[in-house]
């Protein structure tokens, strides 16, 4: 999938998603996404800064 498609999915998504929603339910949604892909980055970080050091591919969570 290139960007183009990757960009035109997530919008779908997020269309069909948002259908029948109040304000107040998008505003927490788009918060709970929001922290979400936040938490990826951090997970994304650590896994290469652990790789980096300890040439393993994964953060280890315990």
């Amino acid at each position: 999938m290139n960007g183009c498609e990757l960009n035109m999915t997530v919008s779908a998504l997020a269309c069909a998603i948002a259908k029948g929603k109040t304000n107040d339910e998008l505003t927490i949604l788009s918060t709970f996404f929001n922290q979400l892909g936040d938490c990826l980055e951090t997970i994304q970080a650590g896994n290469e800064i652990c790789c980096n050091k300890n040439s393993n591919n994964t953060l280890n969570i315990t």
